[in-house]
């Protein structure tokens, strides 16, 4: 019986980030393929409870000890936070976006996890001032995955021109990550996912948007669109597995690009280990948005990982606006 949930694809989108950076979660920033296989074979991939006995004497960060199978990492926190502001505020607002993101990540707030370097500097920025006098570029000059955990929702809540969304983009990314390089990632998966959104193929999608890419991350990502077969952990052993978007992006597209299904590429990307829940937010997106295909099994969300998702009735609640 085929029990993948069928959604709206913007909701899709964003339900689709959110799940496959729970997903990946048990795993996260674990640099040890072998050892993942391994417990791939004795525990399962997916939605499991972090443990530090996996990481030991091998390469890898145990950074979720706080966290239970289903829960989000701070890449997933953020991609809900944006929902939860667009569904309160209708529209993107930038002053009380900074200010819900440093009540919520900042001392006191509720998240309660690891802090990454670019939210870290952010909220360095953003607490000696009062709202009104934060700054338009608040982020980091970095290039880790915190600049795209967002887009999904920018995404899929937007109605405008290309070059409207292309703006915005901009604009929301500079809030955690004033980086250059950051902001071209953005733009150019941003784009893969709104054209999947419109009715493109996945493989459409990632070619025509090739041009908003930039100048470093364009390169790598033809190499790694001309891989004909699927070997994600040969593309992740070329241009690495770790928390840059450089690295990132050309993996990602190669997974989407060859996988069968969300779950094929979600579980691919567990697989290859390393930052697979910065990875897996727009992957998650861009999978679950493209247009179901008859006869493709698990062509949409797994029922039984949407159940197992820890905050899916606050995600739910927010995607309504959508």
């Amino acid at each position: 019986m085929n029990s993948d949930i069928h959604l709206d694809p913007r909701i899709a989108a964003v339900m689709g980030a959110l799940v496959a950076d729970s997903a990946a979660l048990g795993l996260h920033w674990l640099y040890d393929p072998d050892r993942i296989a391994h417990i791939e074979k004795t525990h399962g991939l997916v939605f499991l409870q972090p443990n530090p006995d996996h990481y030991a004497d091998t390469k890898g960060y145990f950074a979720h000890g706080n966290k239970l199978s289903g829960d989000s990492s701070g890449y997933g926190e953020l991609c809900l936070l944006m929902a939860r502001h667009q569904a309160r505020h209708r529209q993107f607002n930038r002053i009380e976006y900074q200010t819900e993101y440093q009540n919520y990540f900042g001392p006191g707030g509720a998240y309660v996890g690891y802090v990454d370097s670019p939210t870290r500097l952010t909220l360095q920025t953003l607490l000696p001032l009062k709202p009104a006098d934060y700054p338009e570029r608040s982020g980091a000059d970095d290039d880790q995955f915190s600049a795209l955990s967002t887009i999904p929702v920018v995404v899929a809540a937007h109605t405008g021109t290309q070059d409207a969304l292309l703006e915005k983009i901009e604009q929301v990314v500079r809030l955690t990550n004033h980086n250059n390089d950051a902001v071209s990632a953005a733009q150019y998966i941003a784009i893969v996912l709104r054209k999947v959104l419109n009715g493109k193929s996945i493989q459409q999608a990632l070619f025509h948007a090739l041009p908003l890419a930039g100048e470093k991350l364009s390169p790598l990502l033809k190499e790694a669109l001309n891989a004909h077969t699927l070997d994600s952990l040969a593309i992740a052993n070329r241009f690495g597995s770790a928390c840059h978007v450089l690295e990132g992006i050309p993996v990602m597209a190669h997974i989407a690009q060859h996988a069968i299904n969300y779950r094929h590429a979600i579980e691919e990307n567990i697989r290859i280990g390393g930052d697979s829940c910065g990875r897996a937010i727009m992957l998650g997106a861009i999978m679950a948005a493209r247009p179901s295909q008859p006869g493709v099994p698990g062509s949409a969300i797994p029922l039984e990982w949407l159940a197992r998702y820890r905050k899916l009735s606050i995600a739910a609640n927010a995607c309504t606006i959508l």
